[in-house]
């Protein structure tokens, strides 16, 4: 991948209407269950990044027919539950590791092996979390040092199903455990602390599948060992294994995590007046909405409407003065992608914006706690770190029309939403910002700058170093 430093110079408000990628977690997983089902399938808005196209090619590479039409149609000729086939060669995830661990779960009920890479931010990445309970339905699993990837896995002919209570909630490791499912006789039941992110839920029942979601009852809790202590929010997901999952035609929803940079700009930048059609408001990813809501943000629902189980709205977005507040630790899942662009929304905001129970976010494609701690700081921001904690003061009182100083150039250690954030803070700065590389957004928002320019912003290629300089200085490590 070409290395492309980016700037992002300071502009005044945001107008107009733009139409978003498609959901990257719905875009997977409708290419997956294509690939399981049987008969054709119809996707359209798939996200078209770099991910989700690794996933194209690696479901290709395991015997599914999957082509793109010129009316930008996805369709899908599947091979039914178990039916995925050895693959030849190596499986190249990218930077997906939402992809790589929901396909382990796929193989792991396979009787097949399969080995599987990524790009050098997905190598780094742990692979342990689904690795574990994916080993006690039959499969076994070779990686490098710390569960990483390359790893080769050998599916099991005879799966086991599973009754798995989550540690943590996770939305990765009980998809990947559900997927083993289909392929396992029997039912298999995964118990989470928290709700997480539904789409593997609402996608398999628009598929086929039976599937059961429900609160646990508290009186049931006593009652079973592997219940006991859990929490009021507490659900257990059951699985019906080996039913015949049916092609079916569907539309991906915008993705809400790429609304929430135009959203947090829109918002930032007096005047602004954006609309953002047909987005996801799953009510398990509006995390960010409702919190930029409680900060005094502009933000309406308009037109709503479903896409095959999932809840869409076109969102109007007006520029607003927002105040700093404590974000409830409870809303973490349902906003965990959308912590960095919080954290730039806070930086223009009056008061302090405090930020609990973020310990996940050292572990995605960077440890975004400390990037963008670090990252803040060399854009003037007031900015705490804490182990799994973000503490910002806003710009709000300090500067007009609540400016941070910006100027900084950050680098983004191969993290797309680390370089989205800050190419958003340098729009809503005194002074621009340089990233070190935007070429990682082509993962999950293809056209990113091109969109962000419509509106109103300015973001462009960074200028090349003078003579007998190295570029951008390091001044966000």
């Amino acid at each position: 991948m070409t290395v492309t430093p980016l700037t992002a110079h300071p502009c005044e408000a945001l107008s107009g209407q733009v139409t978003l990628p498609g959901d990257k977690s719905i875009s997977h997983r409708a290419l997956m269950l294509s690939a399981v089902a049987v008969g054709p399938s119809q996707i359209s808005g798939l996200l078209e990044g770099e991910d989700v196209l690794c996933t194209a090619n690696a479901l290709r590479g395991l015997g599914a027919e999957i082509q793109r039409g010129e009316d930008g149609i996805w369709r899908v000729w599947g091979r039914g539950v178990g039916g995925l086939a050895e693959p030849e060669d190596v499986l190249d995830m990218g930077n997906s590791g939402t992809a790589a661990r929901l396909l382990l779960g796929l193989l792991a009920s396979h009787d097949l092996t399969a080995v599987m890479t990524g790009d050098a931010s997905l190598r780094s990445r742990p692979m342990a979390r689904v690795i574990r309970p994916l080993s006690d339905t039959g499969a076994q699993f070779l990686s490098r040092a710390r569960d990483r990837l390359p790893l080769a896995v050998n599916g099991t002919a005879e799966p086991m199903p599973l009754r798995y209570r989550l540690p943590v909630a996770s939305a990765q490791v009980k998809s990947a455990i559900l997927l083993a499912g289909l392929s396992t006789p029997g039912v298999t039941e995964v118990i989470e602390p928290s709700p997480s992110r539904d789409h593997s839920e609402i996608m398999l029942a628009h598929f086929g599948a039976q599937i059961d979601c429900a609160v646990i009852d508290p009186g049931e809790s006593q009652a079973d060992e592997a219940l006991k202590g859990v929490g009021p929010t507490a659900r257990r997901i059951r699985l019906i294994g080996q039913p015949e999952l049916t092609g079916r035609d569907l539309q991906v929803p915008a993705d809400p995590s790429s609304a929430a940079f135009p959203m947090v700009a829109a918002l930032t930048r007096p005047g602004s007046d954006v609309l953002l059609p047909a987005v996801g408001i799953n009510p398990l990813r509006c995390g960010l909405i409702a919190t930029l809501q409680e900060m005094g943000g502009d933000i309406s629902l308009e037109n709503q409407r479903d896409f095959a189980g999932e809840p869409v709205a076109d969102l109007r977005v007006k520029g607003s003065r927002l105040q700093g507040i404590e974000v409830p630790a409870e809303r973490v899942p349902a906003m965990i992608d959308e912590f960095p662009v919080l954290a730039v929304a806070a930086a223009a905001a009056s008061g302090t914006t405090v930020m609990r129970g973020l310990a996940e976010l050292r572990v995605k494609e960077s440890d975004r706690l400390a990037v963008m701690a670090r990252g803040l700081a060399a854009c003037g921001v007031e900015v705490e770190e804490g182990q799994d904690s973000l503490t910002v003061t806003g710009a709000g009182n300090q500067t007009a029309g609540g400016r941070p100083r910006g100027g900084g150039q950050v680098q983004t250690h191969l993290d797309h939403r680390i370089a989205m954030s800050f190419l958003v803070l340098g729009s809503i700065a005194d002074q621009a910002v340089t990233v070190d590389d935007g070429a990682p957004i082509e993962t999950s928002f293809p056209g990113f700058g091109d969109l962000m320019n419509r509106l109103g912003a300015r973001i462009e290629p960074a200028p090349d170093p003078a003579p007998g300089t190295s570029g951008p200085a390091e001044t966000a490590a």
